[in-house]
């Protein structure tokens, strides 16, 4: 993937995002699951820097396949400032190929693999974080944002 993919996304409210349409530069990264300890701690990384980004005038946006009602309460309940999206029927997921067989405790099942995007004003992909481990990363993001 060299360019922003073309697909569309649900907004907390319900109304569509089609990510082309979205101001760029921009983060977008994906987390497995609303409500659990990596991906709240996440979600609060870049909810913390959220205005450092938009000072770079870069945008972030975070997606999983929640539901826009669940991103709607994850979002109240840690009172994050980091807009969040529903994937629901996985084209996202499957654009950025980030829906991957995962293992845990010996057991496999298809997940979302944590991952980060940053694209330039151009739409062209900048760089790409996969398997993230999320202490300091949203920090790391905000550094190649500002090298724009």
């Amino acid at each position: 993937m060299d360019q922003l993919p073309d697909v569309t996304v649900t907004a907390t409210d319900g109304a569509p995002l089609r990510l082309h349409d979205q101001p760029r530069p921009i983060v977008i990264y994906f987390y497995p699951k609303d409500d659990t300890a990596g991906c709240t701690r996440e979600a609060q990384e870049f909810s913390a820097l959220i205005d450092d980004f938009r000072a770079a005038g870069v945008g972030v946006l975070g997606i999983s396949r929640d539901t826009p009602k669940r991103h709607a309460s994850f979002t109240a309940k840690y009172d994050l400032a980091v807009p969040l999206a529903s994937d629901e029927e996985g084209a996202a997921c499957a654009a950025f190929g980030v829906w991957l067989e995962k293992s845990m405790y010996g057991r496999q099942y298809m997940g979302i693999e944590r991952s980060t995007f940053l694209f330039g004003s151009d739409g062209a992909l900048v760089q790409a974080w996969r398997k993230v481990k999320v202490p300091g990363h949203a920090a790391a993001v905000l550094e190649a944002a500002r090298a724009l």
